[in-house]
């Protein structure tokens, strides 16, 4: 069932309940929330007019090519919330979001779907845009965890390493609280996921059209390659970028900043 645009209109007057409290409440929230959300608007309906041709022509070689504009803007965006170096993180960003994304997105396409075709662009730019859009918020958290960690506790850091720790081994600890922080909230949701909350994902499937148990299977899946992926994707990034981030000796090098 389609949304005609006076629809959508209609639903949109919907925002006005969470601006009208922002303003009350004088949080100063009101402008950034109308940006965001003619700046979602103008995003969407540019999607979907893009996405619109790249299906109608179905070019493996496109369809390759926005995945490497996804991966490029996802890094961008991961260095301006992380506020790390780009000569630190730009390309182990770029390696981990787009190397872990076709993995991943490849494994669920040949071997769950059975497609005769993966490059399709109907399953697969969907499948590689869920994909960085759940490995870019789990790479910012646990980047940021695991540097502004050392940067806070280096007195501990060097310790470590003084006393005879590998740099692997003092790294560990700050490994483990930027994934537990990182992974923490999707384990969390998986947990109460169909009793709680119902997914998106599986309520847009619904309401187009498909079954309750199609929709449920293809929810189940989403989730375990998104967090799958997103494993991955963390794990590269922090291994590629701790190359560049540290000396021969283990020490940190000088401006990097995570605030």
């Amino acid at each position: 069932m389609d949304i005609s645009y006076v629809s959508l209109a209609i639903g949109l007057l919907l925002l006005l309940i969470p601006i009208y409290f922002l303003w009350k409440l004088r949080t100063g929230l009101v402008r950034a929330t109308l940006i965001a959300a003619a700046r979602m608007i103008v995003q969407l309906f540019l999607v979907a007019i893009y996405l619109r041709y790249l299906f109608e022509w179905d070019n493996p070689w496109l369809n390759t090519l926005w995945v490497i504009i996804m991966a490029v803007i996802a890094t961008h965006t991961l260095g301006e919330r992380t506020h790390l170096p780009r000569r630190i993180v730009a390309v182990p960003a770029f390696a981990s979001f787009f190397v872990a994304a076709l993995l991943v997105g490849f494994y669920f396409l040949c071997f769950v779907l059975r497609l005769d075709h993966p490059f399709t662009a109907r399953y697969f730019i969907p499948i590689m845009g869920i994909l960085m859009g759940n490995m870019l918020g789990v790479n910012v958290l646990t980047l940021s965890t695991f540097y502004s960690g050392i940067e806070r506790e280096q007195a501990t850091y060097y310790y470590l390493l003084g006393n005879g720790a590998t740099r692997f081994e003092a790294w560990l600890p700050f490994m483990r609280e930027a994934v537990i922080k990182s992974f923490t909230p999707s384990i969390a949701n998986m947990a109460v996921m169909g009793i709680v909350a119902l997914p998106g994902t599986m309520i847009g499937q619904i309401l187009g059209g498909s079954a309750p148990d199609v929709a449920v299977k293809y929810q189940m899946m989403i989730v375990v390659i998104t967090m799958s992926a997103s494993m991955l994707s963390l794990i590269l990034a922090l291994w590629l970028s701790t190359r560049r981030a540290f000396d021969a000796y283990g020490r940190l090098q000088t401006g990097i900043e995570t605030n």
